[in-house]
């Protein structure tokens, strides 16, 4: 019998889950100041699981990190086969994150209204503090449960905007508030929120899929091709070109990566070849390994195709 060995997991794998729990940890204080500093206390109900809590904290009185919690509970097993472990993972410490925060924060806060006079205000500072806040935890892997569960389902399988699905899903919650608030006004504020927090989701979470590419042109296009290989961990193709003027023979690489990782690949170049040309430009998606996958809406073609 064979013996396999586990491979450990190297530095650089490491250190992205260490970001990725911190951008999680920074995501749900956002959340929490959002929710439990602006707009519950001023009776602005939220989309989601959140939104649930608050109706079930207006008509009865439990506390929302209790039925937060209980519900994503809930959710959190039937989600667990679907997402799969390493997304549930990263969700129950959001949600765990979430709920010890919200019960810190109310602890302070109470029932105090800032900007009671000034709604829509208090209605624009808190979803755009709520939508950071899930963005950045749908960005590293995770979320704050609820809707935002069934948003990762739905675009892990199609290319449907999140911010979209969460929104599609949160309005009958939001409408669902006047029958403890008993007030249109309130409702009509709690779409206001829906809508921020869906225009917010998207900006953070498509920031930070952002890819670009590099054309590079470089006598040390080797030495060069062989660092990003090595130190960025990106794919190099190695383009034949020709100098119309010159008329001398050139290598080009060419290179995609994520936007964040871009100043890395300058420092690559820069410190090997600074008189080297470099092309950068933005592109609209990259798919394939190392970064998006595909995700092709099932139509009479394409399931023919399958077959």
């Amino acid at each position: 019998m064979r013996n396999f060995r586990l491979k450990a997991p190297g530095r650089r794998s490491i250190m992205k889950e260490i970001r990725d729990y911190a951008f999680i940890t920074v995501g749900m204080f956002f959340y929490c100041i959002g929710w439990t500093v602006m707009l519950l206390p001023n009776s602005i109900t939220t989309g989601g699981v959140s939104g649930i809590a608050n109706i079930i904290y207006w008509g009865t009185g439990i506390p929302v990190d209790l039925s937060y919690f209980t519900i994503n509970a809930v959710l959190m097993i039937f989600a667990l086969r679907l997402l799969g472990l390493k997304f549930c993972i990263k969700t129950i410490y959001a949600v765990t994150m979430l709920t010890v925060m919200v019960n810190i924060s109310q602890r302070i806060v109470g029932d105090t209204q800032f900007l009671h006079d000034q709604l829509f205000m208090v209605t624009v500072i808190g979803s755009i503090f709520c939508g950071m806040g899930v963005g950045m935890g749908l960005s590293a892997g995770g979320s704050t449960g609820g809707t935002d569960i069934i948003a990762a389902i739905i675009n892990k399988y199609r290319d449907i905007s999140l911010g979209r699905v969460i929104m599609l899903c949160d309005v009958v919650i939001i409408s669902c508030s006047y029958l403890v608030l008993k007030s249109w006004e309130r409702v009509v504020y709690g779409y206001v929120e829906l809508f921020i927090v869906s225009y917010c989701v998207d900006q953070v979470v498509n920031s930070m899929r952002r890819s670009v590419q590099f054309f590079i042109i470089s006598d040390k296009y080797e030495e060069i091709g062989r660092n990003i290989n090595q130190n960025a961990r990106r794919g190099c193709t190695v383009i034949d070109g020709h100098g119309f003027y010159s008329g001398k023979e050139v290598k080009m690489l060419f290179v995609l990566t994520r936007k964040s990782e871009s100043d890395h690949i300058f420092q690559l170049i820069s410190h090997i070849d600074p008189n080297a040309f470099v092309s950068q430009s933005a592109v609209i998606g990259v798919y394939g390994q190392g970064f998006d996958r595909f995700r092709i809406k099932n139509t009479k073609e394409t399931e023919a195709l399958k077959k």
